[in-house]
């Protein structure tokens, strides 16, 4: 046995093991003080901008500082890897502080408006000085157009995906692929002026004495054109993640090819394909234009998708986004939050009863 194995019996050689020399921790905390205040005496000193600018120039100088004294203490490899590490770390802070600063901006400005009144009521009769009214009609509107649109396009897009990945072969079905991936790009403004002069206005006529009608169900039409192309490459994604031992398995059995996919296949791929649905169903929910084109909007409560316009959150927020009321920010600022919470709400559900049933098979 040799003088390291006598030494180190049973420890297990890591790098947590390894005796180097480390940066004190307090040294790390004052190299970032000083680049902060370097930043700031270079930007208040020369006027030069804000606190941004100071937070900017201070993680540059940081990394500098960091580099210099980590290098002479740790050695330049060390001090190497500290740096890319810290640069990672930045990296990461810097993606989570959008989305931090849009939930914040959306929780502080949205709680004003979140009582009983803005949930209950509707649009109908509130003019410009009147401090009441609500979004119960543009939320009954989001939900019922959302639903109908994912009831079509979930099982096209699920079907068509098993298609192109379980069968599709040769020209035919490139054709089909190269199609969905240009539909994903596809403005939400042609899908409501496609559902525009198609149902509305020719299929529409036929249902109303001539007249052609916006309603609901238009709007779902229109939905269901945005959401089919993310569901289908989602799902085929998710399909070809399945190991094909899986399915060989499955042949060797004799199980039949349409029970394989049924049974192993879409089980395995589950949680993917519901991550692709509610991404599907977070755009569709958030799309305005569709919905001012083909469903015009109302300010009265409307239960009826098929029957006269209706609103959605969406477009409840662009109405009053754009409204000269003192009052109108404050509702569209509810709404969005509402909005945002109404996609969480299904999403989380959506997750859990895809872990629910994997975890049970």
């Amino acid at each position: 046995m040799s003088l390291l194995d006598r030494e180190a019996a049973g420890v297990v050689m890591t790098p947590d093991n390894i005796r180097t020399k480390r940066l004190p921790l307090g040294i790390n905390l004052g190299i970032a003080a000083a680049g902060l205040l370097i930043a700031a005496a270079v930007v208040y000193g020369f006027g030069i901008g804000n606190y941004v600018l100071v937070v900017v120039l201070g993680v540059v100088f940081y990394l500098i500082g960091l580099q210099v004294v980590a290098g002479r203490i740790e050695g330049p490899r060390t001090a190497r890897d500290r740096m890319w590490k810290t640069l990672i770390y930045a990296a990461c802070v810097l993606a989570i502080l959008p989305l931090a600063s849009v939930v914040w901006t959306l929780v502080s400005k949205g709680v004003e408006r979140l009582d009983g009144n803005f949930f209950g009521t509707s649009m109908n009769n509130i003019g410009a000085r009147d401090p009441e009214g609500g979004a119960y009609h543009a939320i009954i509107g989001t939900l019922e157009q959302v639903g109908i649109a994912t009831l079509i396009a979930v099982p096209l897009g699920v079907l068509g995906a098993i298609y192109l990945v379980e069968y599709g072969r040769g020209r035919f079905a490139n054709t089909v692929r190269f199609f969905v991936d240009v539909m994903t790009g596809i403005p939400s403004i042609v899908a409501g002026l496609f559902i525009l002069s198609f149902w509305v206005l020719i299929v529409s006529p036929w249902f109303n004495n001539g007249t052609p009608r916006f309603s609901g169900f238009a709007a779902s039409l229109a939905l269901t054109v945005l959401m089919l192309p993310t569901i289908v490459r989602s799902t085929e994604e998710m399909l070809r993640l399945v190991p094909g031992p899986l399915r060989e398995g499955a042949y060797a059995l004799g199980v039949p090819q349409w029970k394989t996919i049924l049974k192993v296949v879409l089980p395995t791929a589950l949680p993917g394909i519901v991550t692709g649905v509610m991404l599907a169903v977070a755009r569709a929910a958030g799309e305005t234009a569709p919905v001012l084109l083909v469903a015009g909007g109302a300010a009265s409560i409307n239960f009826n998708p098929f029957e006269g316009g209706q609103q959605s959150l969406a477009l409840f927020v662009y109405q009053q986004a754009g409204d000269a009321s003192r009052y109108a920010p404050a509702r569209a600022w509810t709404a969005a939050l509402t909005l945002v919470a109404i996609v969480l709400i299904l999403t989380i559900a959506a997750k859990l009863l895809a872990r629910r049933n994997s975890l049970s098979k």
